[in-house]
């Protein structure tokens, strides 16, 4: 996990995640919620509404398609819970994942591992909580964060 925080947060100040980018400020581990959370990363501008961001790491691979989570994450479920307050308060939320295995093309909720997860993950995308997919570019020069990825809450493992 604190790899795929460190390639978001690298992502952000290069400006290479364009669907979070406009941002003046980037904060890291901010405490908020009823439920005393720390956010991954918190976006600020004054233009615009406060941006919580939420990284979630995808290892998992399973024919071609990147599963999340890899064990059940009660902790995962009351960051889905804290995201869709931060909605209803008229804030952006994000769920990001970050797709840390060359094998994974699009992300999917592991429903086969935590059912509890998955609905709250589809539930949270009807409050309003964003969920973006981007996959790690390894190079010679590095590991770096730029590729969008698909995610589909629908898919069930075959």
């Amino acid at each position: 996990m604190l790899r795929a925080n460190q390639l978001v947060r690298e992502a952000l100040a290069l400006g290479s995640l364009p669907a979070l980018a406009g941002y003046e400020t980037c904060q890291a581990e901010v405490k908020y919620g009823a439920e005393n959370s720390r956010i991954n990363f918190l976006l600020q501008a004054t233009d615009r509404h406060n941006c919580y961001i939420e990284v979630k790491s995808v290892t998992l691979l399973h024919q071609g398609k990147g599963y999340f989570p890899d064990a059940v994450t009660v902790r995962g479920q009351k960051h889905l819970r804290e995201l869709s307050a931060v909605a209803a308060a008229g804030h952006r939320a994000v769920l990001l994942f970050a797709v840390l295995h060359s094998g994974i093309e699009d992300v999917a909720p592991a429903r086969h591992i935590d059912a509890r997860y998955a609905d709250q993950l589809v539930q949270a995308q009807q409050n309003g909580v964003e969920v973006l997919a981007y996959r790690a570019d390894l190079s010679p020069a590095g590991l770096v964060l730029k590729k969008p990825a698909a995610v589909s809450l629908s898919y069930l493992l075959p």
